[in-house]
């Protein structure tokens, strides 16, 4: 069933042609911008609840191998780029034509952000872990699509490296705000990444700003697609592109607060931190959100392995356990006094 049961990732940018089709057949075009985001953080998280966990995991060694080795999963990936730059397209044009009022045209705006988060940065996340120079190719111009290239970098040589410590911005300490934290990161994450990137090529004993910096190339490619935008649907396609990107961005951020809150490695007394493991990220179970999610959600195993391609992620009952899908998560977060009555019992005693 999971097999197949990934290409309901696809039904996430459908959502965007939907929610056009009752603008235009319904008297309420304002209401109707916000349907992606009613069916993502209303609906979706009502059907985790009611179909349930998935436990399920590989049988063994050979089971991840036979998994990892069939490029129908990676396909599934792949195609997502060319649907994303579509997307983005199409909606900034029903964003000049379609007749909305303020409110509707801020729906319209965060739904599309928040399906850029999803199909852009979740599926380039799978894809930049991967060796494949097609993989890289495509992580990257997922990434450029919503303006957020330097989480390519970031994300693998910083927050990998430093991920439940308090020198990774990506990781919430216990007691944070996840509108701090994300402020914060939104900042400091892409200073990081250009710093990273700067680093490598000090290290090959080049400047910055030569042609080997990939994150260079990334944002001159963003940049075209912000410029293309403009060209095509004037100044309003032009800010589409950009606000577009600043809300996925800052969706990522979100369910980077949810995946990390309150957890820690260990110091040990010569300085050094106890190894990254299924303990230090927290695990959703709930299947729906899993497979439109390209199980995302199982991110404990993905932090003990991070190259393990998501068909093959292992569910951990000894992880740290969040008591919905991200959908759900996502919502609560945004809450700060709800989330830490309801996620700080959770967190693991004996922290450092």
């Amino acid at each position: 069933m999971k097999r197949y049961g990934y290409l309901l990732v696809f039904v996430i940018p459908a959502l965007m042609p939907f929610a056009a089709w009752l603008a235009t057949h319904t008297a309420h075009a304002d209401a109707a911008a916000w349907f992606p985001l009613f069916f993502l953080f209303v609906l979706l998280p009502l059907a985790d609840y009611a179909i349930g966990r998935d436990s399920g995991n590989p049988a063994d060694g050979a089971d991840i191998e036979r998994l990892e080795s069939d490029r129908w999963y990676r396909w599934l990936t792949i195609a997502c780029v060319p649907v994303q730059l579509a997307l983005i397209s199409w909606s900034a044009a029903m964003f000049v034509a379609l007749p909305f009022s303020w409110v509707g045209a801020l729906g319209w705006l965060w739904s599309q952000a928040v399906i850029s988060g999803v199909l852009g940065i979740n599926v380039a996340h799978e894809l930049i872990h991967k060796r494949e120079r097609l993989e890289q190719l495509a992580g990257g111009v997922l990434l450029a699509s919503v303006g957020y290239a330097t989480f390519k970098v970031e994300h693998v040589r910083g927050h990998h490296v430093h991920v439940s410590t308090p020198q990774d911005r990506s990781s919430a300490p216990f007691g944070a705000s996840s509108w701090s934290f994300v402020a914060r990161a939104l900042v400091a994450n892409p200073v990081n990444g250009w710093r990273l990137e700067a680093e490598r090529l000090h290290a090959l004993g080049l400047p910055w700003w030569h042609w080997r910096n990939e994150l260079l190339w990334w944002s001159a490619l963003t940049l075209a697609f912000g410029v293309a935008l403009g060209f095509a649907y004037g100044l309003a396609g032009a800010l589409f592109f950009a606000l577009q990107s600043l809300g996925a961005a800052a969706s990522l951020e979100v369910i980077n607060y949810v995946e990390h809150y309150g957890l820690a490695r260990r110091r040990g007394a010569d300085g050094r931190y106890e190894r990254t493991t299924h303990a230090h990220s927290w695990n959703s179970n709930y299947l729906l959100s899993n497979l439109m999610l390209f199980q995302l959600q199982r991110h404990s195993d993905h932090h003990e392995n991070a190259r393990r391609r998501y068909q093959a992620l292992v569910h951990h009952d000894a992880s740290p356990q969040l008591p919905g899908g991200y959908s759900a998560m996502f919502v609560l977060a945004l809450v700060p006094p709800l989330w830490r009555k309801i996620i700080d019992p959770r967190v693991p005693r004996g922290l450092p």
